[in-house]
């Protein structure tokens, strides 16, 4: 029988691994509770929406309501994703060195015990969803259909970041949906910002993996670009903040909002610098960064609503 404590090869040292209930922890696992970063890159747009659209409305009270269930959400629905994600690519899982370890490859997990935890968690994230209103609801509803065809990208494109970018980043139109009951022009200038923003790093993020992909033919913008990525970075971050400045300027944004574009856009400049592809360790410390690169940009969005609606 598989080992239920036996960890995932990139993650050590955290809560699931040391504190979590050992027949717990291959469930955590496959939601990557253990590495909880790709939750709070799916909702920085989600927050960085809700306190945009807070601003445009001049009344912040209902954003605390709203960062909280933006919080529960995006967690659980990553964890979803993460879930679908590894029934999905469990056989070139057991092919990559990084992935060969996760629960379904290593035995840990059934095809369909995963089925039934993802299903779980996407109840959990439904239950959050109903709270806003129908607008929203459908609004959150539809990008399932992009969660669900996202982990066959890899096998056809060279651009699965790409598709991730329309998932990861589609809480940008949230905010708007559910303070608003509809998406304004800033949304999605928001959007098609994180979308750019979401490919460089995860482009970043995928050159961990480029030698072994290369070897089982899963395509990836990381190889698209090889030596070419600085290149690439400086065009896909650089979007990214053209178009949230856009962004800013469709919702009237004042100058603390600006303060965090910039701070954002310096932190992005600093990875591109930083970045060296044939380091994955590097690869892996520059792609969580990007949380907080984010969170610049959500306080000075915060500031701003704050300021507007004195």
């Amino acid at each position: 029988m598989s080992d239920l404590s036996a960890r995932v090869a990139d993650s050590t040292g955290n809560w699931v691994d040391t504190h979590a209930p050992v027949w717990t922890r291959p469930y955590l696992r496959l939601s990557r509770f253990d590495r909880s970063i790709g939750s709070w890159l799916l909702l920085m747009p989600c927050w960085w929406s809700a306190a945009l659209a807070a601003g445009v409305a001049h009344d912040i009270r209902q954003l605390p309501l709203l960062v909280v269930l933006f919080l529960i959400g995006a967690f659980v629905m990553r964890g979803a994703g993460c879930t679908w994600n590894d029934i999905t690519d469990r056989d070139l899982d057991d092919k990559v060195e990084r992935t060969r370890s996760r629960p379904i490859p290593a035995g840990q997990v059934s095809v369909t015990q995963a089925l039934v935890w993802m299903v779980l968690q996407a109840l959990v994230g439904l239950a959050v969803l109903l709270q806003f209103n129908r607008f929203a609801v459908l609004t959150g509803i539809a990008s399932l259909a992009i969660v669900a065809i996202y982990p066959f990208m890899k096998r056809i494109t060279w651009w699965p970041q790409a598709v991730l970018g329309l998932a990861f980043s589609y809480g940008a139109l949230m905010g708007f949906a559910a303070t608003f009951g509809r998406i304004d022009p800033a949304a999605v200038a928001l959007y098609a910002g994180s979308i750019a923003w979401v490919i460089g790093y995860d482009t970043i993020y995928a050159h961990q993996d480029a030698e072994d992909d290369a070897l089982i033919g899963v395509k990836s913008t990381a190889r698209l670009f090889g030596e070419r990525t600085h290149r690439a970075l400086v065009v896909l971050y650089g979007l990214a903040v053209l178009l949230i400045g856009i962004a800013l300027v469709l919702a009237g944004a004042r100058w603390p909002a600006w303060i965090g574009l910039a701070a954002f856009a310096l932190h992005l400049a600093w990875q591109i610098r930083r970045l060296d592809i044939k380091d994955g360790a590097l690869c892996l410390r520059i792609f969580w960064s990007n949380r907080e690169a984010g969170l610049l940009l959500f306080t000075g969005l915060v500031a701003d609503a704050v300021l507007r609606a004195m």
